[in-house]
């Protein structure tokens, strides 16, 4: 099945790359926009079923095991994609030593959730419950091998048929739950569910229509040079992880869980939009870094469109929801969540420099920059703690997000100028804003 167009198929049949890159976009986007569309359908009628202070713990729960996501996924995946494209007979050790590395990441992971947890709340049996059943999904990391493999092909159809048919699934069984009253807990444990059947699903397309599942393997010599490359990305994840969710987790550490839940109903529509980078980019990458085969001029024009386009993009989803926030707060969530319409006024506009993040987090990855990026990202870590320490307490769930978009600014943006490495990618990002270039063509895709 092909997403692109006949008419469109045809104008650029002398185009084969740029058919195949925007087939892939395609299921990408049909993948979040179907994700995006019931997902944020039963997520809103779970919230108001919960209500704020439930629906806040079982967010809380979600963050915090995010924390640790970093450490079972170890930063593989650009590294994995970007070495299978470039040594595509190398692929069933590539992918088999990763598949180790990250159930070996998964267990040191879930023992760190569960010894943390109840450090922080010792009194609290529901909450360390509830974060020891949402945490066992880090188990379940090493099937995004899967993932990895359709990414490098550009055939991410596979995946998103998987993952989209349990999600649907899944969501049938959620609103069932609603419907008879189910507590909160039976909510977390179908969460688990659905990550063990999507593993599981994965590991058997991966060996029907990629690669034999058994004829993969696993080395100390390749887990030595993909640790190499990686431990930096590692730690940058979960330098990321901690400026991505940390704010959720102070606000119920330092307000309480109902915070959480005001706080949460806003993020979930503000980041529901960061597929839109996320499969651009996926699908495009792979041709940028073919670019610079054939020479840095063109390498560079093709990522300096990319940057253009990313703030494009982002600004077409922050002015909208800028002035609709409360009414779209208050047709999704009801009278329950109407902070919330404060809050993602503001956190939308972290969109920006998300968007351009995904596409320079590549560049570091295809320039071997690694180390950089893990310095700047703790940089922007550091500054998100510092800021909803001072910022929570005097304005709760709006200060939270105030802090999220100084830290991302920080590292997304601001940081790149500090290194003359990475100067040239400031530079680039910076004009990126200028609306002229905004709407070039896409005609580098190819």
């Amino acid at each position: 099945m092909n997403l692109v167009p006949a008419f469109v198929r045809r104008r650029l049949a002398h185009r084969p790359n740029l058919v195949k890159i925007l087939d892939n976009i395609g299921w990408l986007f049909l993948d979040k926009v179907l994700r995006m569309g019931v997902g944020l359908l039963v997520g809103v009628w779970i919230a108001r079923y919960l209500g704020p202070e439930q629906f806040g713990l079982l967010n809380f729960a979600l963050a915090f095991t995010g924390l640790f996501a970093a450490i079972s996924g170890m930063g593989l995946q650009g590294i994995v994609v970007r070495d299978i494209v470039r040594d595509p007979q190398g692929a069933p050790l590539t992918l088999g030593t990763a598949a180790v590395l990250m159930l070996i990441g998964g267990f040191v992971s879930y023992l760190l959730i569960l010894a943390t947890i109840a450090y922080l709340r010792p009194d609290d049996p529901l909450a360390r419950s509830i974060v020891a059943i949402l945490g066992a999904i880090q188990l379940f990391k090493a099937s995004e091998i899967a993932v990895y493999w359709f990414e490098s092909q550009v055939q991410s159809k596979y995946t998103v048929w998987v993952q989209n048919g349990v999600f649907l699934i899944f969501a049938a069984v959620k609103v069932g739950l609603i419907l008879s009253q189910a507590s909160l807990t039976a909510f977390v444990w179908a969460t688990l569910a659905e990550a063990a059947v999507v593993a599981v699903i994965l590991l058997v397309i991966l060996s029907w229509r990629g690669l034999n599942f058994q004829a993969l393997q696993a080395n100390i010599s390749r887990a030595k040079s993909l640790l190499k490359d990686t431990w930096p990305l590692m730690l940058s994840g979960v330098a990321i992880s901690i400026y991505m969710k940390i704010d959720q987790i102070m606000l119920g550490q330092m307000v309480g869980e109902e915070a959480v839940g005001i706080y949460s109903a806003a993020v979930r529509i503000s980041e529901v939009w960061y597929f839109i980078p996320m499969a651009v980019v996926a699908s495009v990458f792979p041709s940028i870094i073919e670019a610079k085969k054939r020479g840095e001029d063109e390498y560079y024009a093709r990522l300096q469109k990319l940057f253009d386009l990313m703030v494009l993009m982002s600004l077409a989803v922050a002015l909208p929801m800028t002035f609709f926030s409360n009414t779209v707060v208050g047709l999704l969530y009801g009278n329950a969540y109407k902070e919330a319409g404060s809050v993602l006024m503001v956190h939308i506009w972290a969109a920006v420099f998300v968007f351009l993040g995904v596409a320079g987090s590549r560049w570091i990855v295809a320039e071997g920059y690694a180390v950089i990026d893990l310095q700047r990202t703790i940089l922007g870590a550091v500054i998100n703690v510092a800021l909803n320490f001072w910022l929570i307490p005097l304005f709760e769930a709006i200060g939270a997000a105030i802090a999220t978009i100084i830290s991302y600014a920080v590292a997304d943006f601001l940081a790149d100028y500090a290194r003359k490495n990475t100067r040239r990618l400031f530079y680039m990002k910076l004009r990126s804003f200028d609306p002229t270039k905004m709407f070039r063509s896409f005609g580098w895709l190819n």
